[in-house]
């Protein structure tokens, strides 16, 4: 504890005094149901962060105070309406009664949206500016919409006050409503709502002004901004400055949040919630530059992941509170493990961004290591405990998230577990992403499942190949099968698999094949594998084609990391086509001539390279599973409606008649790492 002295120091906001200076910042969870409001699921989600000992939580991002501010899409949570006071009541009393504070974030998001659903709305912004990122049209907002959204703002107060939460936040960033009036990139008008600074400021000065006077003084009322737009015809940082000096000295203001960039175009909403691929903190300036020129405590979250990162911004006095929003989504028990010197066994946050890049999908926000957050409503545990039946032996083959996950629950269950792994470390394919250059970071995952597999006392075994037999030899009462899968090039007999014209994407990444000099990488998968190798090929001082018959080569990695690959890409000059299928690969002497046909209008194009890279995806290893399967007294099925209801296998109750067989991951097929890791968590939860 004396190490993260900084980090247990009270502090008050307005009459709030928030227990520990650490924040879960406001996000849009995807959670809220029922037109908008905090059910179960939602509320179970916060209340695991305060019963981890979070001292202040900020929920729904970008939550809606107005009937045209749609929020379907986001399924974000809705002010508009008194029905939410009620649930705001059920998610303040689960928070507060584990010791910790609630607030929401409210926003009208202007233009800042989607308007072909949920009221088909008109929207709106100060000089009817359509948004990038959405493609979304909108009208210039007149004087009766602005009055009226006014008033909203002080509606949606009241009810996160009579709903007993502990104050709101209004948005300011993100460019929603409040902050396009400020930026002359957006705000063009010449009434009094636009050109001067006075002016530009006015709407949020009375949306300040409208919510003080409806839920009084004494009710905590913060406003979030973003240090930078980072856009040529923006607001820098000196303009940020600037205006939150002026807001802050009308007294009105409890707290600033203070985030790095806009995100009104693709390249600058990569910056909002930085992945891997960026420094620890790296807007930690604009935060400080802020604190520098207002008296009301500041919160800032960029990612910062560990303690000792808070630990260090704190004691410098960078800021008061340090926002570790994903850290929470990763480990929503990171304080009290704090608190219990159990600093090793914090799941840390490696920024893969699968979280937010499925809300930028309009998906539930998850965790690509972390399958219990927010599934405690359906019974997942972040705390697994002792069983109290029988102890079983429990062998799990691979040693890849799946797998790794698997023996980490067995063995937290007290189980006798032998984990196989035929390479010589921990990982799979984790280990193999991890060779990419934005990518390094995800072997944190396999960092922390390597430490607590220690801790647990899991008998690892490396650099063994199991076949049916060494199963049986170890008689087990389980066998879990992680064995992954391998790449798919040889899906079409004309790409010359068979006659090694083709290498995959892991030959590359491995080391197994040296990089060409002119290549050409073929990606049907459009995920983070195709964009990695290509990126590595480029750093290594290749031409790379990237080439794809989807839309766009990537289409299908989220919002807030396709970006940081494309600048990547386009620095080292990558060519990028879409539309093409790869038909056939033959030799000319030395070199590779790759056949490719446009989807579209069937016409055939050649490349001449000296190397031709495949990423296909991957076919599961399936032998062993059938070898085992005849003999095994589940014949490997796995429940079906036990595993989607998170309930115990059927088998289990059969423990002692013969071994229990199931797989799991891409031996099966092919998803991804949270699929993986979800499937092994409800599977062996309750053994």
């Amino acid at each position: 504890m004396s190490q993260f002295e900084a980090l247990f120091r009270p502090l008050q906001i307005n009459q709030l005094t928030i227990r520990n200076r650490i924040v879960s910042t406001a996000h849009a969870e995807v959670y809220a149901t029922d037109g908008g409001m905090t059910t179960d699921r939602y509320v179970k989600y916060y209340e695991e962060k305060a019963k981890g000992g979070c001292g202040l939580c900020i929920c729904g991002g970008s939550s809606v105070v107005s009937i045209d501010s749609p929020q379907s899409w986001w399924s974000s949570v809705n002010l508009s309406t008194d029905r939410i006071i009620p649930h705001f009541q059920n998610l303040a009393d689960a928070v507060h009664k584990h010791g910790g504070k609630i607030m929401i974030q409210i926003t009208h998001m202007g233009r800042r949206s989607r308007w072909d659903g949920e009221n088909w709305p008109n929207l709106m912004s100060p000089s009817g500016i359509r948004e990038p990122v959405h493609r979304a049209t909108c009208k210039t907002i007149e004087e009766e919409d602005i009055w009226r959204i006014i008033g909203d703002f002080a509606q949606a107060a009241r009810r996160a006050r009579e709903g007993g939460l502990d104050g709101v936040e209004l948005s300011a960033v993100h460019q929603h409503m409040i902050d396009q009036f400020w930026s002359p990139r957006v705000n063009r008008r010449t009434d009094e709502w636009g050109g001067s600074f006075e002016n530009r400021m006015r709407f949020g000065i009375e949306v300040l002004k409208a919510v003080r006077a409806e839920v009084g003084r004494e009710f905590a009322v913060g406003l979030r901004i973003c240090g930078d737009e980072f856009h040529p015809d923006g607001l820098n940082h000196e303009d940020m400055k600037q205006i939150a000096r002026y807001y802050n000295d009308t007294g009105l203001l409890d707290f600033f949040g203070v985030v790095g960039s806009g995100c009104d175009t693709h390249n600058t909403l990569a910056n909002v919630i930085p992945n891997m691929s960026f420094p620890p903190e790296p807007f930690l300036h604009l935060a400080a530059g802020i604190k520098e020129v207002v008296d009301v405590p500041v919160i800032h979250a960029q990612n910062i992941k560990d303690p000792n990162q808070a630990q260090r911004i704190l004691e410098a006095g960078y800021v008061d509170f340090v926002g570790m929003t994903r850290a929470h989504i990763a480990d929503p028990h990171l304080i009290a493990k704090i608190k219990m010197n159990q600093v090793d066994q914090i799941r840390q946050c490696v920024g893969a961004n699968y979280c937010i890049d499925r809300q930028y999908q309009g998906l539930d926000v998850l965790c690509i290591q972390n399958a219990a957050t927010s599934r405690e409503h359906l019974g997942l545990p972040h705390i697994i405990e002792k069983t109290d039946g029988p102890v079983r032996k429990v062998v799990v083959v691979g040693g890849g998230p799946g797998g790794m996950e698997a023996a980490r629950v067995a063995a937290e269950r007290g189980h006798d577990v032998t984990l196989i792994e035929k390479a010589g470390e921990l990982g799979g394919q984790i280990t193999l992403a991890a060779k990419a250059p934005q990518r390094d970071q995800i072997a944190g995952i396999t960092r922390w499942y390597a430490l607590e597999l220690e801790r647990l006392g899991v008998d690892l075994k490396f650099n063994l190949e199991a076949d049916a037999s060494v199963i049986r030899d170890f008689q087990p009462d389980l066998c879990i099968l992680a064995t992954g899968g391998t790449p798919f090039i040889e899906q079409n007999p004309e790409w010359g698999f068979e006659d090694n014209l083709v290498v995959s994407s892991w030959d590359i990444l491995s080391g197994r094949v040296e990089p060409g000099k002119n290549v050409l990488v073929y990606d049907t998968i459009c995920e983070f594998s195709g964009m990695s190798v290509a990126d590595y090929l480029a750093a290594k001082g290749a031409q790379v084609e990237l080439v794809t018959d989807d839309i766009k080569p990537g289409v299908g990695i989220g919002g807030t990391t396709f970006p940081t690959y494309y600048r990547s890409l386009y620095e080292r000059e990558v060519i990028m086509t879409s539309d093409l299928v790869l038909e056939k690969v033959y030799a000319e002497g030395d070199k590779k001539i790759a056949v490719l046909e446009n989807e579209y209008t069937g016409n055939r194009e050649e490349r001449v390279v000296d190397q031709v890279v495949i990423e296909n995806g991957t076919r599961p290893n399936e032998a062993l599973y059938y070898a085992l399967k005849p003999g095994s007294i589940n014949k490997g099925q796995i429940d079906t409606e036990a595993l989607y209801a998170c309930k115990a296998q059927p088998a289990l109750d059969e423990a002692g008649s013969g071994m229990i067989l199931w797989r799991l991951g891409d031996c099966v097929s092919q998803r991804n790492t949270h699929a993986a890791i979800y499937d092994a968590l409800r599977l062996c939860k309750d053994l």
